[in-house]
């Protein structure tokens, strides 16, 4: 099959993404609104997940080759955070936030994990890892990190709990791609869903599915402004 690109010229249906336009946004579903923490919230976010740490010693082990070793026994780490005047609640989506990120569209579009994955791809992906199972507990949301396996021979698929985060393994076949844009379907009725991704077609389809996209840059932005908040709790109880 062929599609028209421009007058006595034909592309194949497997290049297409190859040859689209700019995209002019005309016809995209209107993008679900997202709003960032305050200074507050981050404080406080910081401080449960210290706090937590205490009941998982693999989530304490990851945090330290992160941040280093805690100080002091985090069940006490936590400080209450001055609550804020009261205001009108806003509407909260039920049920938990979800966030799906395609695994090696963020490994090669951010720099030291893509030099990384250069010399070793493993040693990115379990970097991916480590910062998302810290992201994850500072942020309290689903994770849902996806890595393309679809050219492994007879590869079945396989979904992982690791630590406090869901890895998948797609199956033979299935691209990342095409598993985020099911399970997003899927979850999107119900909750609020982000992906994580620069791929700008699997953009536009999350964003028919509901979802919330968020740029590979734009994500990083969130997870170094987390470990800001965090460094920045730490070195509050020092």
């Amino acid at each position: 099959m062929f599609c028209s690109h421009g007058a006595g010229h034909t592309v194949k249906w497997d290049q297409v993404r190859d040859h689209m336009h700019l995209d002019t946004g005309w016809g995209r579903p209107k993008e679900p609104e997202f709003t960032a923490p305050t200074p507050r919230e981050m404080a406080r976010r910081a401080g449960g997940y210290i706090s937590s740490l205490a009941q998982d010693k693999e989530l304490m082990a990851i945090f330290e080759r992160t941040y280093g070793p805690l100080k002091k026994d985090p069940r006490r780490a936590f400080r209450p955070v001055e609550k804020p005047a009261a205001q009108a609640a806003a509407p909260q989506p039920q049920g938990p936030e979800y966030l799906l990120v395609d695994g090696y569209n963020i490994i090669f579009a951010w720099p030291d994990l893509k030099e990384l994955a250069r010399q070793n791809l493993e040693a990115a992906r379990q970097r991916l890892t480590d910062i998302l199972c810290n992201y994850q507990g500072f942020a309290r949301c689903e994770v849902i990190l996806v890595f393309d396996a679809y050219k492994v021979k007879g590869n079945p698929g396989t979904v992982e709990k690791l630590h406090n985060i869901s890895v998948v393994y797609t199956k033979e076949a299935e691209t990342a791609d095409m598993y985020i844009e099911k399970v997003t379907h899927q979850l999107g009725r119900k909750h609020r869903v982000r992906v994580a991704s620069s791929d700008g077609l699997e953009q536009i389809i999350i964003l028919g599915a509901g979802a919330m996209r968020l740029s590979a840059r734009a994500f990083r932005e969130e997870v170094d402004a987390a470990e800001k908040a965090i460094r920045s709790y730490l070195a509050g109880e020092e």
